[in-house]
């Protein structure tokens, strides 16, 4: 091994897995974004805390800074090594520890995908209820990083409600076990919810203890054709008055479109301009078509279907899961924003309205939670168009729209994390006195500012690695 540190990584853990191949280094080494092009000086490959603890006091010996790795489904920049750093892939620590059945609680290495975990939950009779598309490659570290969210949030909320307890090595090699499993503890900050979501910048997590519940009641899935976009907030609030709600997904006709030519099968034999796919109790199998029948009455939708079998049902599905699969090929800008869901409305009209103005020329595909208050908004790079410029060009919208958000008081990163590429428009979402509290605090957790540097705000002035470049 040619390079010193890692000679000395080596005789310090003999144990470890190294990775140095270049098709290895570029293949962990960035995430779902592709705007810089990955640089590690090494992937580690730990399988237990011990490992983790001498990776991180290596690395503050050595100053070389740490870029903690789960699946690497983000798409904000988060998981990207540009820089030199070593990346810590966590994919060898994937086992269960061990299940509580009095408490419900699933402790689980921080390197599990989420599939897996849903897997080990039906296995106790119970569920793990966080999901998404991705459920089978993201892991559970990467979850809890980015406080993902996903397609239920409607019923059950996020990934912070369902973290019972983690185990953290910090920036400065400590282990602490955070919250241990408790319902109750008035014992001081909650440092485990600092952690969730802080995006690895605070320390490595390596185990969750994770909350299961009952599995639901038998469910229905009912896809709706919407002839305006002004419908759509109108039968959210119809459909929620009525059943119980577990999923609320728009999608236009453009997501559609993608995702009918990626293989999917259309649903209807005419097109329309916007679509909700929704879950809901299915105990009261009449509430759904009296609720449909009135929707259809107030000419608020124009057509729909409602699933007829588990199958029928992953096809309707298929249709809102598969759009980032689908989009993938044409290397979409990603915006991924939140408001209020009162606020929802005027901000749906005010984007519609920004986006037509400044985005005349590209294609702008529109998909997301609208349940929660979550919008996911796709803008499509033209095939002649150098990635530079589009990149800049979407980057100056994305200020604009980074504006209307502060002033519906909406965050510019729903569930995605800020990461790299959302860091310019921190300042729409977080105050300068709350962002001089989160350095202090990453300070405290990582003095030597080896934890994934750069990420979320810029990093201080003693940082280990250069600012990142855009590149591509």
């Amino acid at each position: 091994m040619s390079d010193p540190r890692l000679a000395e990584l080596s005789r310090l853990l003999p144990a470890l897995a190294l990775k140095t191949e270049s098709a290895d280094l570029a293949f962990y080494g960035r995430d779902w974004t592709r705007r810089w092009t990955p640089a590690p000086l090494a992937i580690a490959l730990p399988s237990s805390i011990e490992e983790v603890q001498g990776i991180v006091r290596w690395a503050n010996a050595q100053r070389v800074a740490l870029v903690p790795s789960g699946g690497r489904t983000g798409l904000s920049g988060g998981a990207v090594a540009a820089n030199g750093e070593l990346v810590v892939s966590l994919e060898r620590m994937n086992r269960v520890l061990g299940f509580h059945s009095a408490d419900r609680l699933l402790t689980v290495q921080a390197g599990m995908a989420l599939e897996a975990v849903h897997q080990a939950a039906l296995g106790h009779g119970l569920i793990y209820p966080v999901d998404f598309a991705s459920r089978g490659s993201c892991s559970i570290g990467g979850n809890i990083a980015t406080n993902a969210g996903g397609i239920r949030v409607v019923r059950y909320g996020n990934t912070r409600d369902w973290i019972a307890g983690l185990t953290l090595v910090t920036g400065s090699g400590d282990v602490l076990e955070l919250n241990r499993g408790l319902v109750k503890n008035s014992s001081g900050y909650d440092l485990r919810q600092l952690v969730i979501g802080a995006e690895g910048t605070l320390g490595i997590v390596v185990e969750a203890q994770l909350r299961l519940t009952d599995p639901p009641p038998a469910s229905q899935v009912m896809l709706l054709a919407l002839p305006s976009f002004e419908a759509l907030m109108q039968v959210f609030e119809r459909l929620r008055a009525r059943l119980t709600l577990s999923a609320f997904e728009f999608f236009t006709d453009r997501a559609l479109h993608h995702v009918a030519a990626h293989g999917a099968q259309r649903p209807f034999a005419e097109d329309y301009p916007y679509y909700v796919v929704t879950e809901f109790d299915g105990d009261s199998p009449d509430a759904a078509l009296e609720a449909f029948g009135t929707l259809l009455e107030a000419e608020l939708v124009v057509d729909g279907v409602i699933a007829q079998s588990q199958a029928q049902a992953a096809a309707l599905w298929h249709l809102r899961e598969g759009i980032t699969e689908a989009l993938a090929r044409h290397l979409p800008y990603k915006n991924d924003v939140s408001v209020r869901i009162g606020a929802m409305p005027r901000f749906l009209a005010e984007t519609q309205v920004l986006l037509g103005r400044e985005y005349p020329h590209f294609e702008v595909v529109w998909f997301g939670h609208i349940g929660d208050g979550n919008l996911h908004i796709n803008v499509l790079k033209p095939e002649a168009m150098e990635n530079a410029d589009f990149v800049h060009e979407c980057g100056r919208v994305t200020a604009l729209l980074a504006q209307s958000l502060q002033n519906h008081g909406g965050s510019i990163s729903a569930e995605h994390g800020i990461g790299l590429v959302k860091k310019p428009y921190l300042s729409s979402t977080r105050s300068a006195a709350e962002v001089a509290l989160m350095r202090g605090i990453r300070r405290a957790f990582d003095p030597a500012g080896i934890m994934n540097p750069h990420k979320l705000f810029d990093a201080d002035a003693d940082a280990v690695v250069p600012a990142y470049g855009e590149t591509a």
